[in-house]
């Protein structure tokens, strides 16, 4: 099961702050899936599967129910209550010994290779708690299988089985609740606009009339543009037919000047205004928005297994921690992403 990685994609990304390498990191987002298994025996589960919690067809059928109830403004809130009870799926995630997460290769500081790290080992505050499941549910941070994850792959590879998870910056929405099951919220964030420092955009506002927007397909950040721009709030005049795999590959468009700005979450944004000192963000944050962990509907014992995790993630310090290591010095403390978001259950 172990997967070499290939050096002469490490070598590539070095000095990755460049247009070129940019785009080559796009295209390796799209062009090739990292394996990281870990070969070490694994632990034993800490309890017996508990069959009250399998994932069955009728349990799906009644996470739907409740997605087709559900309004966006408390989408974060239809995750299950904690447990360790265990059941079905973790079970079979212990006995195979490793964790499949679907995860970002190249958004900076959140899940990507940092090219001063001669390991190659991805990075960033999603790698973090994708460690964090493994070790709760394996005893072994390490018994982790990344597979990079395009922004339009996401929904598709949990549905198909190939991750068992995605962790990747991904907003909890009730229509997203139909297809996929969630986990409480770990990180609050909102859609903004990022240009260059020179534009007289000013934010997602009337200055966008007449200008080329670029947004990831199957973002939240195109659906706020469409939806907007059918309603009148955004300009009849602003091009929004841009869109792309990976919500970096509006950076680089953006770059080549073939977009004028981009509108993508704050917190990705700032982390790619970091990478490039020509652009910036410009007005606030329009929407309020939530990441969670997606995993498979009726998968419902590993939901509330993440679920458990995460609770002690925060309560230990370590969400904190890892929030200071990567992500204060581009968001701030005394921002609203900098506390993690409260969980409430149905």
């Amino acid at each position: 099961m172990r997967a070499r990685r290939p050096r002469s994609v490490q070598a590539g990304l070095r000095g990755w702050g460049g247009v070129g390498a940019m785009a080559a990191l796009c295209v390796l987002a799209l062009a090739f899936v990292l394996l990281l298994p870990r070969t070490q025996p694994h632990s034993a589960p800490d309890k017996a599967p508990d069959k009250a919690t399998t994932g069955s067809g009728g349990t799906a059928l009644a996470t739907q129910a409740k997605a087709d109830n559900c309004k966006d403004d408390n989408a974060q809130d239809q995750s299950l209550a904690p447990s360790t009870a265990g059941g079905p799926t973790v079970s079979a995630i212990r006995s195979r010994g490793y964790l499949s997460v679907g995860v970002d290769q190249n958004s900076y500081n959140w899940g990507y290779r940092n090219p001063n790290n001669s390991s190659g080992e991805l990075e960033g505050f999603d790698i973090d708690l994708a460690h964090r499941i493994a070790k709760d549910i394996l005893g072994d941070a390490d018994k982790i299988q990344f597979r990079a994850i395009p922004t339009n792959e996401r929904i598709p590879a949990i549905r198909s089985g190939r991750v068992d998870m995605v962790v990747r910056t991904m907003t909890i929405t009730c229509d997203r609740l139909k297809q996929v099951a969630f986990s409480a919220p770990y990180f609050l964030t909102g859609q903004q606009v990022l240009a260059p420092k020179t534009s007289a955009i000013t934010g997602y506002d009337k200055t966008l009339a007449g200008k080329r927007v670029c947004s990831a397909t199957g973002s939240t950040a195109y659906d706020h543009l469409s939806a907007d721009k059918r309603d009148g709030t955004l300009p009849a005049s602003t091009d929004i037919t841009t869109t792309v795999p990976n919500q970096l590959d509006c950076l680089v468009r953006l770059q080549l000047g073939e977009v004028d700005a981009v509108v993508t979450d704050g917190a990705l944004a700032a982390s790619q205004a970091a990478q490039d000192p020509t652009v910036e963000l410009k007005g606030g944050t329009f929407t309020k928005e939530y990441y969670g962990v997606a995993m498979k509907l009726g998968a419902d014992d590993l939901v509330r297994q993440v679920n458990r995790t995460l609770e002690n993630y925060r309560k230990d310090g370590a969400w904190k921690q890892s929030y200071d290591k990567w992500l204060s010095a581009t968001l701030g403390d005394g921002s609203g992403s900098a506390t993690p978001p409260a969980a409430n259950y149905r």
